[in-house]
């Protein structure tokens, strides 16, 4: 007998993980590495939540406590979503879990039925389609192409929807694109939404504080009121905190699907750590003028590192309005022999050949749905980005069309 499941076998390792890791290796060994792989900031977690992180412990906050968060984080994330978006709804209707991808599993293994289908445009963050399997569901994927900046349509929706679609996973801004959508955008996605009762959304608003030029970024749950008892919003303390190794995130939705996920969480991880939710609270209740300053960082990055990928040759950089990553286009390089001897068929040798030549750790963009791309992590200092995009640059100089006879 097979000790491993089936289901597994249609799982994929992390691929961000995987590069992440990979790269820690050959720095492990001594070579010069740059990882732009990992969504997540280079900034220490603000110091009044480091604080009350602190005081929960000497206080002996340290203890099980309600599975899905203390009432406190509950009724601080309500003030929160009332405050910043508009949104109301009570403690019941909140769910606090070990960072934001458990929200979305919880969901996904609470909600899906063998043959039950849930649309995710792409590119997509690596995980959600696997989740999708692995909850028994079947994931169909909505390519977005450039021209539209990376973002789904109304008619694309509509055309996608059968009478198994179950959830649209909707991220934004999103990882890897940093593509975001106008209230008018969501608005009318919310519109297709409400002609198709059965369909729900998952809207992962991780990303909503870190948006630049001026860009507010939206829900679709206030965008599209029609439709707000079919929406699961999906957020955390990870990105705009700095607190990813807290692990935090918080759903938001209606109260029978939240039982169900707590039903879930009591039987795998049960409560989120203690520690974390006295400080998550302090983060959701303290000082946000940090944001303000990390925003004018991560724009600055972004220009610097838009800039000098649009100066290499056979790359194209769009400028995303939100998150801190970019998805060039690596067209032109496809094809190609590095000078290091790799033939780069696919961005995921474009990747490969970069690490082992350059020290540049990125990922592919077939982890993401979307091919030929790569993305890049721009959470890290101007000097860093420098001089990753100068080797990026070097590499890029020393690509050769392969001869044809």
């Amino acid at each position: 007998m097979d000790l491993l499941s089936a289901t597994l076998a249609r799982v994929r390792p992390s691929p961000t993980v995987t590069i992440t890791n990979r790269a820690a290796e050959l720095a492990a060994g001594g070579a010069d590495i740059i990882a732009l792989s990992a969504g997540e900031p280079d900034f220490d977690t603000p110091p009044h939540i480091r604080e009350a992180g602190k005081k929960a412990i000497d206080e002996g906050k340290t203890r099980y406590t309600a599975v899905d968060g203390i009432a406190e984080l509950k009724r601080a994330i309500c003030a929160k979503l009332s405050r910043e978006n508009a949104l109301h709804y009570e403690p019941a209707q909140i769910s606090v879990s070990s960072g934001g991808k458990q929200v979305l599993y919880n969901a996904l293994m609470a909600s899906l039925d063998p043959g039950d289908e849930v649309l995710i445009p792409a590119p997509y963050w690596v995980s959600y389609p696997d989740m999708t399997r692995l909850a028994g569901g079947t994931p169909v994927i909505l390519p977005c192409a450039p021209e539209a900046g990376f973002k789904l349509t109304p008619r694309q929706l509509a055309e996608a929807i059968t009478p198994r679609s179950k959830w649209l996973i909707l991220n934004a801004p999103s990882n890897p694109t940093g593509a975001a959508y106008t209230r008018e955008e969501l608005a009318a996605l919310g519109e297709v939404v409400a002609a198709h009762p059965w369909l729900h959304v998952m809207s992962d608003e991780i990303y909503e504080h870190l948006v630049f030029d001026g860009f507010k970024a939206h829900s679709i749950a206030a965008a599209a009121p029609r439709i707000a008892e079919r929406v699961l919003l999906c957020n955390g303390m990870s990105k705009a905190f700095a607190m990813t190794g807290w692990r935090i995130g918080y759903g938001a939705g209606p109260a029978p699907l939240i039982a169900a996920m707590r039903k879930i969480q009591s039987q795998s991880t049960n409560n989120p750590c203690s520690v974390s939710q006295w400080a998550a609270v302090a983060a959701l209740e303290g000082p946000q003028a940090f944001l303000d300053e990390w925003r004018t960082v991560f724009a600055r990055r972004r220009d610097l590192v838009v800039r000098a990928l649009n100066g290499c040759e056979g790359i194209e950089c769009p400028t995303p309005q939100g998150a801190f990553y970019v998805y060039p286009s690596i067209a032109g390089c496809i094809g190609k022999r590095s000078a290091g001897g790799a033939m780069l068929g696919s961005d995921e040798d474009f990747a490969a050949a970069l690490l082992e030549e350059q020290g540049v750790a990125v990922v592919f963009g077939a982890a993401f749905g979307m091919s030929p791309a790569f993305r890049v992590s721009y959470a890290a200092s101007d000097h860093v980005l420098e001089e990753a995009c100068g080797r990026i640059a070097r590499f890029c100089a020393g690509l050769q069309a392969e001869e044809t006879i």
